[in-house]
């Protein structure tokens, strides 16, 4: 009997691929002292400006607790700062102090270089095609498709 050695499930394939591409960006920007995750926390700070944590989190598609327990190093390290919201003061806003601007402007070029390196290996069409459907898959629409064919 032939085995097939792959596995056919699209979760651990993700999985595997996220994985792969996270260390190749980690390794990119890692003289900084930055993950690429919080490289990707502190950009979406600053395209969105002040912004509550919660929504972060949904712009993100992290988990509230997650996205929580991902801060406190920014925040310890003065990258970031969480103030209550005062139009909801059950909220708490996060922006990007000095220290954090400073920091993405030095790991932008690197960060950029790592999708420059990303897209010649991957080819320019293809990266655009996987953008796309990385896109679908976060969004909120699969999601809702996913759960209606699980009950369905």
């Amino acid at each position: 009997m032939i085995q097939d050695t792959e596995s056919r499930c699209p979760c651990t394939s993700l999985r595997k691929a996220s994985r792969r591409i996270s260390r190749l960006f980690d390794l990119a920007i890692a003289d900084s002292g930055l993950k690429g995750t919080q490289q990707a926390i502190i950009a979406e700070i600053a395209r969105s400006g002040a912004i509550k944590v919660g929504s972060l989190a949904d712009k993100l598609v992290l988990d509230a607790g997650a996205l929580a327990h991902a801060l406190k190093p920014l925040e310890r390290d003065g990258l970031i700062a969480l103030a209550v919201d005062a139009a909801d003061r059950r909220s708490r806003l996060v922006s990007l102090t000095p220290l954090g601007e400073a920091k993405l402007a030095e790991t932008t070029e690197r960060w950029r270089k790592a999708h420059d390196s990303f897209e010649t290996a991957f080819g320019k069409e293809q990266t655009a095609m996987l953008r796309a459907t990385l896109s679908l898959l976060a969004s909120d629409e699969f999601a809702a498709l996913f759960e209606k064919a699980q009950t369905g």
